[in-house]
């Protein structure tokens, strides 16, 4: 993620707009910024009185929390289970989340379900009969 700019160079962008008259692209240019990033300095100083930048990032709470955590985690240990279908299952209940969310909530919890089945394209076992050319 990338770091606000410096107190500094706010300061004097917006310093060489509203005491300098220079046009906010004129300005720009002198410190090699953006226009829009200039006028968004210039509307925020005028608007709060201060060049102090925003807060950057944040937290985005994980959708699948209270209820809806105790229920996924109990339908995940009575039986088997596939993303999509755990999707589906959610989307019934209310809650509408993609399949990345239930594979973060299904990995972060440590749940799999790992198929153990043998099936005959697991064997190796002759394509042909014993007694048969080999080819």
């Amino acid at each position: 993620m990338a770091r606000p700019y410096s107190m500094d160079l706010r300061e004097r962008a917006v310093w060489a707009v509203e005491r300098e008259g220079l046009s906010r692209r004129a300005a720009a240019a002198r410190f090699g910024l953006g226009v829009s990033t200039v006028i968004n300095w210039v509307r925020r100083v005028r608007e709060t009185g201060s060049v102090r930048p925003g807060r950057m990032g944040g937290h985005k709470p994980k959708k699948i929390a209270g209820a809806y955590r105790v229920w996924l985690l109990a339908r995940c240990r009575e039986r088997d289970f596939t993303l999509r279908g755990l999707v589906a299952e959610l989307g019934e209940r209310g809650l509408r989340v993609d399949y990345r969310s239930v594979w973060e909530f299904v990995h972060a919890e440590q749940l799999t379900y790992k198929k153990r089945r043998w099936s005959p394209a697991n064997a190796i076992v002759p394509m042909s009969p014993a007694a048969g050319r080999n080819g």
